[in-house]
């Protein structure tokens, strides 16, 4: 295939599943498969990060007016209850660095599961059923509003999550680390709602903790893919033809562009639908996976 019309493609993939709960490792992993992708080539293995880096534009941009607003009133809050530890963006680095510190230190352990289709397969279909089950525990109180009495949804606008929810929502994204397939979208949105966050707020607090924990995680994996570690040989940018930096940048903005608009019709659409046809379309994927790890559809 054509290295361009290839780009292309996983440029889609990649912004189409980045932000929805539905897994773009493991979308990325299986495209690489189907479309022979060499995963032991060190400049495709730096194209799959520097891809995900133009889906990870997206978002400070789209929420640019709600970070200002959020940057403008900090410490404080825009209702002046809050303090240096309990405003919203303060919370969303305390949920960074829960996740953070044990997912460098399960490096080993991540990097195994990345090879693993079977890893895969049961995370996209266990995270799967665990979604559909608390959404559909959840839906009949997102109907009846903020005014329905004994509602167990008290955090309706992400700007009013407190501390415990951002550990909690912090400690869950671990298991996407740990186990691609998971989806750091699923995981974080599912552990939002248990914590008593409506869908929205649950899905908004997901995507502003995406921002620093894909941007360090991305960079870094890209820093190592450059400079070499003890367990990989460096590209060396200075090595990467005219060619290839043409097909990189095709990804890099088709990842962008298809991932604007992922984030927006996904907003609008959770708001209305909720999260059972991701859920449905997990469960799906996830057997498929498994019945193919195990040679018994398409090896």
């Amino acid at each position: 295939m054509n290295d361009y019309v290839l780009s292309v493609i996983l440029g889609i993939v990649e912004g189409l599943t980045e932000f929805l709960p539905v897994s773009s490792t493991a979308h990325l992993r299986i495209s690489e498969v189907l479309l022979h992708v060499p995963l032991s080539s060190g400049y495709w293995k730096m194209y799959s990060i520097v891809i995900q880096l133009g889906a990870i534009l997206v978002l400070p941009i789209y929420f640019w007016p709600h970070i200002r607003k959020l940057i403008s009133t900090w410490p404080k809050g825009e209702k002046k209850d809050c303090d240096y530890l309990t405003h919203p963006l303060s919370l969303v680095m305390i949920a960074f660095v829960v996740t953070a510190l044990p997912a460098f230190l399960l490096t080993k352990v991540i990097g195994k599961n990345l090879e693993s289709l079977y890893v895969m397969g049961a995370a996209l279909l266990l995270g799967g059923i665990v979604m559909w089950i608390v959404d559909a525990m959840k839906a009949p109180w997102e109907k009846a509003g903020p005014a329905a009495t004994g509602s167990p949804i008290h955090t309706w606008n992400m700007d009013d999550i407190h501390g415990g929810q951002a550990i909690w929502i912090g400690a869950c994204q671990i298991l996407s680390a740990v186990f691609p397939g998971t989806s750091r979208s699923m995981s974080t949105i599912t552990a939002g709602q248990l914590a008593g966050m409506s869908r929205a707020a649950a899905l908004e607090f997901s995507f502003f903790l995406s921002m620093p924990t894909m941007a360090v995680a991305t960079l870094y994996t890209l820093f190592k893919s450059i400079h070499g570690s003890k367990d990989e040989n460096p590209i060396g940018v200075a090595g990467i033809t005219s060619h290839e930096w043409v097909v990189l940048a095709i990804g890099f903005v088709v990842s962008f562009i298809v991932a604007y608009g992922a984030v927006a019709w996904f907003m609008g659409y959770v708001r209305r639908r909720g999260f059972a046809p991701f859920a449905v379309y997990r469960i799906l994927l996830g057997t498929a996976v498994l019945l193919w790890a195990a040679g018994v559809i398409g090896r």
